[in-house]
C-alpha cells in the first residue's frame, strides 16, 4: 500500500508534535511525505502535481494542528483547489475511488474537553463529520482518525511514543468499510 501524508502545520518548524510526527515518518521508505505549507509558501497550489500525487497513492492522511475547529487555512484551499468536478467528484470522477483517507490531528485541549460535556462541547468524530463528509463525497473510504490531545503536556518520552503510535496507526488501521468488503 502506497501512503502519502499531506501535512499542514503553518509553522512546522515552531510545533513539538507535528515535526516529530514528520522526523519519524522520514524514517520509513514506503511513506511519501508532503508538506504543503513548504511546498506552496505562496499558496499557488499546482493542481495537476497534486492530483498526480492522490493518483499515485492508495492511502492520503491528513496531519494539521486543530485549527479553530478546523483544517488550517492551505488544507481548506487544497481541497477547493484539487478536488475538482469530474476528477474527484460528478458523473465522470474516478480518480479518488475507493482511496483510503485519514486524519491525524493534535489538539491543545484534553480528550475530556472533547466530550458533549466538555469544555468544547463536541466530540472529535463530531469536529471531524466536515472530512469524513468529504471522503464519501469523493467517493473515498474514511479511515478512523489519529489524534493527540492535550499537546501542551510536552516530554520527550510522550513526543516519541506519541510519533512511533502515529507511524503504526497509519501503516495498519483499518475502516468498518474496508473490512465489511
Amino acid at each position: 500500500m502506497k501512503i502519502l501524508v499531506i501535512v499542514t502545520h503553518p509553522n512546522i518548524e515552531a510545533s513539538n508534535w507535528n515535526k516529530s510526527w514528520v522526523n519519524e515518518l522520514q524514517k520509513h521508505d514506503d511513506i511519501t511525505i508532503h508538506e504543503l505549507y513548504k511546498e506552496y509558501p505562496d499558496e499557488n497550489i499546482d493542481v495537476a502535481r497534486e492530483q498526480q500525487l492522490i493518483e499515485a497513492h492508495d492511502r492520503i492522511i491528513f496531519q494539521y494542528p486543530l485549527y479553530w475547529y478546523s483544517t488550517p487555512p492551505l488544507l481548506k484551499k487544497w481541497f477547493d483547489s484539487v478536488l475538482l468536478y469530474n476528477w474527484a467528484y460528478g458523473p465522470e470522477a474516478t480518480k479518488t475511488v475507493g482511496k483510503e483517507i485519514g486524519v491525524a490531528i493534535s489538539a491543545y485541549g484534553t480528550e475530556e474537553s472533547y466530550q458533549a460535556n466538555g469544555s468544547n462541547r463536541f466530540t472529535m468524530e463530531e469536529i471531524l463529520r466536515p472530512i469524513q463528509a468529504l471522503t464519501r463525497f469523493i467517493s473515498a473510504i474514511y479511515l478512523p482518525h489519529f489524534v493527540l490531545n492535550d499537546t501542551s503536556d510536552v516530554t520527550d518520552e510522550r513526543l516519541t511514543q506519541s510519533s512511533i503510535d502515529f507511524v503504526n496507526h497509519i501503516k495498519t488501521v483499518r475502516s468498518a468499510e474496508v473490512v465489511s468488503k
